[in-house]
């Protein structure tokens, strides 16, 4: 009876075990997209509050306007 339970035990140790190095390579996974993400979206719009406005004092209205 006790060989069962301590066999049992070391069973679901394993299982626990490749379910945290599971679970880990989900979250480096997800924090990498996030960075991508960030890096593709919010990057470009910063850029883009900077590069607008000069862009916007260059150009020539025709008198009249």
């Amino acid at each position: 009876m006790n060989e069962d339970i301590l066999k049992k035990l070391a069973e679901q140790d394993v299982k626990l075990n490749a379910i945290f190095e599971s679970s880990e390579k989900m979250r480096k996974y997800f924090l990498w997209t996030m960075i991508i993400s960030v890096a593709v979206i919010v990057l470009p719009l910063i850029g883009m509050a900077f590069i607008l406005p000069s862009f916007m004092s260059s150009l020539v209205l025709p008198v009249g306007f």
